[in-house]
């Protein structure tokens, strides 16, 4: 009688014990929560045989996915922003890297880190008359530099991507130009590392059937468009740069163009491939590389901030007067080293509400703040 009532408490324990770890586990495992999905694209994958596949997802979420026999070379298609408050054109062109020196234009619009919020990228360029209100180029013979980061936190990476893609084609044709710098998000996504980015473009991955970094890869249109991006860029007495110039950097004592090339080689590469590859490539996208150092803003001991002697020799061997970066955000625009460093990275979406500083405006030897209705004041 003991034995049974034994067994019989046996079970009830058991079927007690294994229902609430079950239970657990159940509450444990989130469902899939489903994505809005908003418009996005289009992704032009150029294949081995000639043809052209295009991925693209209309404003109403249906994914279109088309494949072409070929595209001509003059092709345009519309762009659609995640929130259907933008459309632009856009048309196809030949893609080179940009030149790494050239002299200062009358005004240089510089900006960073637009991070995938194309609303603030576009209130920024209309409220200067970077571009007009159709999207198109209106800034003549001067230059747009944009420091970096398209890439992660928001909806509209890729629309950011085609505007700057497209502005640069249009500023040509005027005898102007756009210059957009690889930051270390772009790496980040193009070698498959997503933690920063909106689950909608996981989700895309997903439905294809590809990995989110083979949309981008260096054979489609926008892959053979980044991958000749430059790092570094100088402009008159101007180098422009993500993060920043360490001392480690200066002590390889390399050249800017070769720089450029090695990021450009070791861009859709992970850590791993990246030290397999070279010890220079492996450096440069390390921490004390251009797009992670940030020594030239951060005081602390862990950032290995930088001396002021030491800028000096940096500014020497690049024949710069100041090094403007992004990467590193504050809550307006800020200078260091007696406005030889100035930062621009700023939390775009609050200082557009806020109207304090986004950019700045270098004017011949002035350097303005600007906001989004233009000018906020004069650098000091």
């Amino acid at each position: 009688m003991k034995t049974g009532l034994y067994k019989m408490y046996l079970l009830v324990f058991c079927l007690l014990h294994f229902g609430l770890i079950a239970g657990v586990q159940a509450e444990d495992k989130k469902p899939d929560v489903p994505v809005e999905w908003t418009a996005d694209g289009p992704y032009l994958l150029h294949q081995a045989d000639g043809t052209v596949r295009m991925i693209v997802v209309k404003p109403n979420g249906e994914l279109l996915d088309t494949l072409y026999s070929s595209l001509p070379d003059n092709y345009t298609f519309p762009v659609v922003s995640s929130d259907q408050q933008h459309r632009f054109d856009v048309t196809l062109h030949p893609e080179e890297r940009p030149e790494w020196k050239t002299e200062q234009p009358d005004k240089i619009f510089v900006t960073s880190d637009p991070h995938g919020n194309l609303d603030c990228f576009i209130s920024l360029l209309q409220g200067n008359r970077v571009i007009d209100e159709n999207y198109h180029w209106n800034f003549g013979s001067n230059q747009l530099v944009i420091i970096g980061d398209v890439f992660d936190r928001g909806n509209d990476a890729i629309q950011i991507f085609w505007l700057i893609y497209q502005l640069e084609w249009e500023a040509r044709q005027a005898g102007g130009r756009v210059d957009f710098l690889l930051g270390n998000h772009e790496p980040m996504v193009l070698m498959n590392d997503l933690r920063y980015t909106k689950p909608k473009y996981k989700q895309l991955a997903e439905k294809v059937g590809m990995k989110y970094a083979d949309l981008l890869a260096s054979s489609t249109e926008l892959g053979k468009w980044l991958i000749t991006r430059n790092t570094i860029q100088v402009s008159g007495g101007n180098l422009f740069v993500h993060a920043g110039l360490s001392r480690d950097f200066l002590e390889q004592n390399l050249e800017i163009p070769f720089v450029n090339k090695q990021m450009s080689s070791g861009l859709y590469k992970n850590k791993a491939q990246r030290k397999e590859a070279s010890p220079m490539v492996y450096f440069l996208f390390g921490s004390y590389g251009p797009i992670w150092y940030r020594g030239m803003v951060k005081q602390a001991e862990k950032y290995h901030p930088l001396a002021s002697d030491t800028l000096n020799l940096i500014l020497d061997r690049y024949q710069a007067e100041r090094i403007i970066v992004g990467h590193t955000i504050f809550e307006d625009i800020s200078t260091f080293y007696g406005q030889r460093v100035i930062a621009v990275n700023v939390d775009n979406a609050e200082n557009r509400e806020k109207g304090k500083g986004r950019g700045i405006l270098i004017e011949k030897d002035c350097i303005y703040v600007v906001g989004d209705q233009g000018i906020l004041r004069k650098l000091d």
